[in-house]
């Protein structure tokens, strides 16, 4: 066991928590735990996929659990049962923080007209200029959980 990985509590917990496997045939060669060992590893150091210790299985293995519960909210299922387990024993604190910042843009930055530029009209059936993000997509939680998932089963006490 690494200094970083899953201690056996730890453990105890995440595992009633995972996606039972469906089929059935060849046993896995790379435990579930070691896996989810090497996506511990990789979002803690920010390391690229190929970067994955040996110990923890072949990269592409663990690169293609990570995206595939990510794809179906795996993670953010997990985060959400953690997070109901610890309020209701009492150890979450829910406190609100509002933010009430006004920044202010210069006028420049707000998109006003320019002397001199002429710009073209675009035809009424054009698409926005405005590109579209990961966020706007559907589903744009559970991915956000995904990413912070390393950072709260590290929180996890045994």
């Amino acid at each position: 066991m690494g200094r970083g990985d899953l201690t056996n509590g730890q453990w105890a917990r995440l595992e009633p928590l995972l996606p039972r496997g469906i089929k059935s045939g060849r046993p896995p060669v790379w435990t579930r735990r070691q896996l989810i060992d090497g996506i511990r590893w990789r979002t803690r150091t920010g390391a690229p996929c190929r970067d994955v210790p040996e110990r923890y299985g072949p990269w592409d293995r663990v690169y293609d659990l990570f995206r595939r519960w990510q794809r179906d909210c795996t993670w953010a299922r997990i985060v959400t049962q953690l997070q109901a387990e610890a309020d209701a024993k009492g150890l979450i604190t829910w406190d609100v923080n509002i933010d009430s910042t006004v920044c202010r843009a210069h006028q420049h930055a707000a998109g006003a007209a320019k002397r001199g530029i002429s710009r073209r009209n675009r035809p009424a059936g054009s698409p926005s200029s405005r590109p579209t993000t990961g966020s706007d997509a559907p589903g744009a939680a559970c991915r956000v959980a995904g990413r912070n998932l390393a950072s709260r089963l590290s929180q996890i006490r045994a």
